[in-house]
């Protein structure tokens, strides 16, 4: 009987470990699960989170130019500024047309509708390429204050737009040693788009590098009145070069076009004749190829692609440097003279000028940028 009682008592007190240990398993289970659970809810959700806001950044920003008359083909200012629209693309893998693009103006009526169509497109960055721009960017960025805008070559005052300029007179500067160097006639020129403040800088520049190595050097200038008008480029280069003129420089865009067709027309016509080019904005050596030779002697580098990629990528980052006027020259690498034709552009005009850069650089030579500079300027050689 005693042992049967103790048979009773023994499984009874197994049945109850056994409960126990079951509301302990079920315990942990409960408060074990909800917290993985939670745990792997929680850091998926954050990491589909921040993937879909990178994303958003990557897809979603746009940034677009409206061109001067010259158009993106310019082989000049605008296919510069072009350029460097693509170079930001590239290095951040995003689409043309999706979030870079550009609009082309036939005439100066269409600087307003271009930029306003892009702000209605929801362009969060747009740049107007060109001083003819500064009224339409100026009215346009002040009724869209939650838009960025950029402008180059000019200055505007406005939280949400940045001036971008640059010391052009600094490489032409150069460009005018170059071409000093490499005269024989002792006559050069220079033709200009629209005459203005900016385009005086090129001349003045040149004129001044032209002097500083050879003051008995003459140098005639004329305007075409256009950015985008080749044909009258062509007429005024013919004329300077059938006057004596040998070198000439052009700060013109795409009327500059008509320089180089002029001169190799020259050349097509008499190999042995001594006619050169010198390009402007960006190296312009393929605008005088023809045949085995090139008269593009050399060409100012105004790295207007630089100043548009570091810009955009400022302001895809968050930090778009609205209200500032920024200016780039030599010292930043974004002016500069290119040394391609080997064979005109020789070691002996190259040694010249890097002579002279290096003056400008040490604060030796100021180098005028208005006629008023260029006058006191000259009376001091």
């Amino acid at each position: 009987m005693k042992k049967k009682h103790l048979l009773i008592l023994f499984a009874l007190l197994l049945s109850f470990v056994l409960v126990l240990s079951a509301c302990g398993t079920a315990d942990e289970d409960d408060s074990a699960n909800p917290a993985d659970d939670n745990t792997e809810t929680e850091g998926t959700d954050e990491t589909t989170n921040e993937g879909t806001e990178e994303q958003a950044e990557d897809t979603n920003f746009k940034v677009g130019m409206v061109t001067d008359t010259g158009g993106v083909d310019d082989k000049s200012f605008n296919q510069s500024a072009w350029e460097g629209l693509n170079a930001f693309g590239e290095a951040n893998g995003l689409v043309e047309k999706e979030n870079f693009d550009y609009v082309q103006s036939s005439s100066d009526a269409d600087y307003s509708p271009n930029l306003n169509r892009l702000v209605q497109q929801d362009y969060n960055l747009i740049y107007g390429i060109g001083f003819l721009l500064m009224e339409s960017v100026t009215k346009v960025a002040e009724q869209n204050p939650d838009t960025n805008f950029a402008i180059v070559d000019e200055t505007i005052e406005g939280d949400n737009v940045v001036s971008i300029r640059f010391k052009e007179h600094q490489g032409s500067f150069l460009v005018g040693v170059a071409a000093a160097m490499k005269t024989k006639s002792k006559k050069v020129g220079f033709v200009g788009g629209v005459e203005s403040e900016l385009i005086k800088k090129f001349e003045t520049g040149f004129e001044a590098g032209v002097k500083s190595v050879d003051p008995s050097i003459e140098v005639v200038a004329q305007y075409a009145e256009s950015f985008g008008d080749a044909t009258k480029g062509k007429a005024i280069a013919a004329g300077m070069y059938n006057s004596g003129a040998d070198v000439i420089y052009h700060a013109s865009g795409g009327t500059g076009n008509g320089v180089f067709n002029e001169a190799k027309d020259i050349k097509n016509a008499d190999e042995d004749a001594y006619v050169w080019v010198i390009g402007v904005d960006r190296d312009q050596h393929e605008e005088g190829a023809i045949g085995d030779t090139n008269v593009t002697l050399t060409s100012m580098l105004k790295r207007v692609d630089v100043a548009v990629q570091n810009v955009t990528q400022q302001a895809y980052e968050g930090e778009f440097p609205g209200g500032e006027t920024l200016e780039f020259g030599l010292e930043d690498d974004a002016i500069g003279i290119a040394e391609t034709n080997e064979e005109a552009y020789t070691a002996e005009i190259d040694e010249k000028v890097q002579e002279f850069k290096q003056s400008i650089l040490d604060g030796e030579i100021d180098v005028p940028s208005t006629d008023e500079e260029l006058e006191a300027y000259l009376a001091d050689l």
